[in-house]
């Protein structure tokens, strides 16, 4: 019952998107711009700005570049296996290779774990977001449902204001660059309006789902995938890192994570088959009720 009481806030806000799209019938797309270039950046920066660097952010680095890669290498496998198009199996990796490990991963490892926890959470967060909108950004783009070429994905990837806000964020960190605390709190106020902002689209995603049929085998491929291969993964993984074993729980509780909420709005500014994506970010949550506790017990 607690663990329920702990997801049930980002319902809540799901619900809210959801009940609001359908009462207004709001523009999406714009608003997961707007979040995109004017909230996510800021977010970045202020993680990255005010988290002190450690050898810690190494080792999860390596964890997540080694998992990525490995997640990546089995969903290309699998697409080919069912014979689906580049759109199509862009949409799955963007199902199976980003968790949800601020909005829900973040709380979930305080409730379980403690505040020791929580703040290797947020640094693996910080972690995942550098994936997400680098590498998520390089797969959306280049699995538009428009005529993308790798040249022009990575062009994409550049014009993203959210790395230039991690690269100024880590500099301003290294070379002990001070800003007012007032300009920080702004940047914070602006920064933290994202979360919240990024579950609001997906519910108002799901609201426009149009009655349709999703490949039942490309559902269960990324459930699987993404809620029992990759925590098996990095089980695997981090036996072989010097690592405490609050860190290691951490680490395989967020790599069993859903999907993360940050793919609905690549794939919709992408389009990227944004409907399937927001589909099965609601499937992946949903099954998560059931996989996160089983988790949990077998972390002890």
């Amino acid at each position: 019952m607690e663990l329920i009481l702990v997801i049930l806030p980002a319902f809540l806000i799901f619900g809210t998107g959801y009940i609001g799209q359908k009462i207004f019938n709001l523009d999406v797309k714009s608003i997961s711009t707007m979040s995109l270039y004017l909230m996510i950046p800021f977010l970045t920066f202020d993680t990255f700005y005010t988290n002190e660097l450690s050898i810690e952010y190494l080792y999860i680095f390596l964890f997540n570049l080694i998992l990525v890669t490995v997640l990546i290498s089995i969903t290309i496998v699998a697409g080919k296996i069912i014979k689906i198009d580049k759109s199509l199996i862009s949409a799955m990796l963007l199902g199976t290779v980003f968790p949800n490990s601020g909005n829900y991963g973040a709380p979930v490892a305080l409730f379980a774990f403690g505040a020791a926890a929580f703040d290797y959470a947020v640094v693996i967060m910080v972690i995942h977001g550098l994936f997400i909108n680098s590498v998520g950004i390089f797969i959306a783009s280049y699995g538009s449902e428009k005529s993308t070429t790798i040249k022009e994905a990575l062009k994409n990837v550049i014009k993203m204001p959210i790395l230039y806000g991690v690269i100024i964020g880590i500099l301003f960190q290294l070379l002990h660059i001070e800003l007012p605390s007032t300009i920080v709190d702004g940047i914070g106020l602006l920064g933290s309006a994202a979360i919240p902002t990024v579950m609001l689209i997906l519910g108002m995603q799901l609201a426009q789902i149009k009655p349709q049929k999703f490949d039942l085998k490309i559902i269960n491929m990324v459930t699987v995938i993404r809620m029992v291969i990759s925590p098996l993964v990095a089980v695997l993984i981090v036996s072989f890192m010097p690592l405490n074993d609050t860190l290691k729980n951490v680490i395989i509780l967020l790599a069993a994570m859903p999907i993360a909420a940050n793919t609905t709005i690549l794939a919709i500014r992408f389009d990227t088959r944004s409907n399937l994506v927001s589909f099965m970010t609601l499937v992946t949550t949903l099954t998560s009720l059931v996989t996160i506790p089983i988790i949990l017990h077998f972390l002890g």
